[in-house]
């Protein structure tokens, strides 16, 4: 009899956890080719979000800017070429800002995609466990109705038994979002 020690219900311990590698390395797999599946457009904006969004870039933005403020002040024996209010600094400061927004946006659109599609396997995956802990119960309890055991009458088990209709508990959340939002 397997000792409850924390490791799995069998006590064999060589199965399980090969199981759990395998899967994690199948999930790296997957990540591993949808990077490699990249457009160069998607690699370009996925860099430049990476790059733009560390504090190399603003500080690299700061130090810019401070020099072209104290160029264009005469600080460093330089004829103001932008002079204040820095018209063609906020061009460039502008400009900046709409293509950054623009690959952040493409970089969060392929990442939202692939959130989709990890969230997609995940209802599977639990459509499937549900059907699957369905079948057990009622395993279990006819296990359980042959060994003449009271609990196979209790009402929640007998409620637990029952499949889902996933299309019809998509139905109740909508309906119960329409209600809290009207």
């Amino acid at each position: 009899m397997a000792q409850d020690n924390g490791d799995w219900l069998d006590g064999d311990q060589s199965h399980s956890p090969d199981l759990v590698r395998e899967n994690i390395d199948k999930l790296l797999e997957h990540e591993r080719e949808a990077r490699l599946k990249r457009t160069n457009t998607q690699k370009v904006a996925d860099w430049i979000a990476r790059v733009s969004g560390s504090i190399g870039f603003v500080i690299l933005n700061a130090a810019f800017f401070a020099f072209w403020i104290l160029a264009n002040s005469g600080k460093f024996g330089i004829k103001p070429f932008d002079p204040f209010p820095y018209g063609l600094l906020t061009t460039i400061v502008s400009l900046e800002a709409i293509f950054l927004s623009i690959f952040v946006l493409v970089s969060q659109n392929r990442m939202q995609y692939m959130s989709d599609r990890r969230a997609e396997l995940d209802v599977q995956v639990n459509l499937l466990t549900e059907y699957e802990v369905t079948r057990i119960l009622r395993l279990v309890n006819r296990i359980a109705d042959k060994m003449n055991l009271e609990e196979t009458q209790d009402p929640e088990l007998v409620k637990l038994e029952e499949d889902v209709d996933a299309a019809e508990l998509i139905q109740q959340i909508e309906e119960k979002r329409n209600n809290e939002e009207g």
